[in-house]
């Protein structure tokens, strides 16, 4: 659900004040570009230095998930920006965030990027999901995709991102942060390498190249070949289902052209 953003300058001053209060003074609020999920999204110059200020209405829909967002921050590992506060008032829900300046990742074949992306991705592989936070588990999120008798396969206890679309990924001098925690899942934690896999496909890389990558993960390379399959089958219906309901935008179609040759190279006769 898109919205419209506001400037800081317009929230309820008891909200301005509760911010300054974590902040310092506010000396200047930028509204950021890009992504419209946030009521508020601001660059703020602040007593304390620059803090990243994104927020929405609390009867929003989407407030579930950026609660969800604040409580699995403290888990995340370093190459994801800080959280420093959560607000919740005057019917706002507000998160302070480190500023990242960085540009999204370039996926292309031999970009230089490639080797860093890998390398944050590395790091997520070592999370293990949190156990008091409430996020959604890989067997349900991809329960209606897989084929009969293969759910099992994408239990475990690793913190998945499962989104590696390049606006995900900044890349800040020799790092890739990994950015938009919206939809943290517990999980396998093979899923992650077969979700970058299929956005190296999207940026040109042929599906041998693209699943060379996912092997140089142990967590893929050590996966039973019927469990990678079911993530191949599950990715192909999932794609077929979002380019159904999206017949015009082309990078939808493109995306399940992609899952579905990911989905045949992953094929086991079961």
């Amino acid at each position: 659900m898109s919205m419209s953003r506001i400037p800081f300058e317009q929230l309820p001053a008891d909200v301005r004040q509760a911010v300054a209060d974590k902040t310092g003074a506010v000396h200047q609020a930028v509204t950021a570009p890009g992504g419209m999920n946030s009521g508020i999204a601001s660059v703020m110059e602040t007593g304390s230095g620059s803090v990243f200020v994104k927020g929405i209405p609390a009867d929003h829909p989407q407030v579930a998930a950026q609660r969800r967002e604040a409580a699995v921050a403290p888990h995340l590992p370093q190459s994801c920006p800080r959280l420093y506060w959560h607000l919740e008032l005057d019917g706002w829900s507000l998160l302070g965030y480190e500023v990242v300046d960085g540009r999204h990742a370039d996926y292309t074949p031999g970009s230089p990027d490639l080797p860093l992306v890998e390398a944050a991705l590395t790091e997520l592989q070592g999370i293990t999901a949190p156990a008091d936070v409430e996020i959604k588990d890989a067997v349900d999120r991809w329960a209606e995709y897989t084929p009969p008798g293969t759910l099992q396969h994408f239990d475990g206890d690793a913190l998945l991102h499962t989104d590696f679309a390049p606006d995900n990924v900044l890349i800040v001098g020799e790092r890739a942060r990994l950015v938009d925690w919206a939809w943290p899942t517990r999980g396998a934690a093979w899923i992650d390498p077969g979700a970058l896999a299929l956005r190296l496909m999207d940026a040109g890389h042929p599906v041998s190249s693209a699943l060379a990558v996912a092997g140089r993960f142990p967590s893929w390379s050590g996966a039973a070949p019927e469990a990678l399959a079911a993530l191949g089958a599950a990715t192909a219906a999932l794609w077929r289902e979002i380019a159904e309901e999206a017949q015009g935008e082309e990078w939808k179609q493109g995306m399940a052209r992609h899952a579905v040759a990911l989905g045949d190279a992953l094929r086991v006769d079961l």
